[in-house]
């Protein structure tokens, strides 16, 4: 009856997983109900915008293009950054002109590296927090790594099943009642992805669900074109930019014989 402790282990296995799944789904509907008059209480910035979207990274992106737009700051096409202006108008502002350097002039994957992991970005991240918008760090991941625990475990379930299968016929225990036991932590499993596909998906890396919705909110409010385009980026990320040279800058990458 060997096959019977391998049926202990897919339970164990899909049981384990869509428990975690389940109890994960429940503290994210519970921190959504939690947050969600705080989060009608007030608007986005465009930098909190972009955390929301993106992360620190995005944060970056949203300011260097702020300031390339406002010729305070050169963005090549070949992938260089050349501070126009010194005077940062706000603190992100001033977190990348001091990640190009006292030179004035950087590559911008590195100042896009160094201006996400800056103080400012960090206060940043800290209010959206206690405001009920954004994920704490850690936790950002918790429903969608209990979704992919869960799909792990299908062919875990599948892989028990089938060696189960193979191994020796014994009397009195019929191939086709061996299979039956198997599918059904098989059907269970697949039964908490579909309905996590429907319930609990999609969850932001970065954005509660009072900021999705506050995302959301933003994407349909009219505005200026100048401000439009910002928010896009925001949202969107650097493919939201139409200015080819400008795109360039960022998506430029140097030939390996380049220095």
């Amino acid at each position: 009856m060997f096959w019977v402790l391998l049926l202990l282990l897919a339970w164990a296995f899909a049981g384990t997983a869509c428990t975690r799944l389940c109890l994960a789904a429940v503290r994210a509907a519970a921190v959504d109900a939690h947050d969600a008059p705080t989060g009608r209480e007030r608007d986005l910035t465009l930098y909190e915008a972009a955390f929301l979207s993106g992360g620190p990274a995005r944060v970056a992106d949203v300011t260097l293009v702020s300031m390339a737009r406002q010729r305070r700051l050169l963005l090549a096409h070949t992938g260089w950054a050349t501070v126009v202006d010194p005077r940062g108008r706000d603190e992100m502002e001033r977190s990348v002109i001091g990640a190009i350097g006292p030179e004035g002039q950087s590559r911008i994957a590195p100042v896009r590296a160094r201006a996400a992991g800056t103080e400012a970005v960090r206060r940043l991240a800290d209010g959206l927090v206690r405001a009920g918008l954004a994920v704490p760090e850690g936790a950002e991941t918790t429903v969608g790594s209990a979704v992919r625990q869960v799909r792990a475990s299908v062919p875990a379930v599948v892989v028990l099943g089938v060696t189960a299968l193979l191994l020796p016929v014994q009397t009195g225990t019929p191939r086709l009642l061996v299979g039956l036991w198997f599918a059904l932590p098989l059907v269970l499993t697949l039964s908490c992805l579909a309905i996590a596909r429907f319930e609990v998906h999609p969850y932001s890396r970065w954005a509660s669900p009072a900021g999705q919705r506050l995302l959301s909110a933003l994407a349909g409010k009219p505005a200026g074109d100048e401000r439009s385009f910002l928010t896009s980026v925001a949202v969107r990320g650097i493919r939201a930019i139409g200015e080819p040279e400008l795109r360039a800058a960022f998506t430029h990458r140097d030939q390996p014989w380049r220095e």
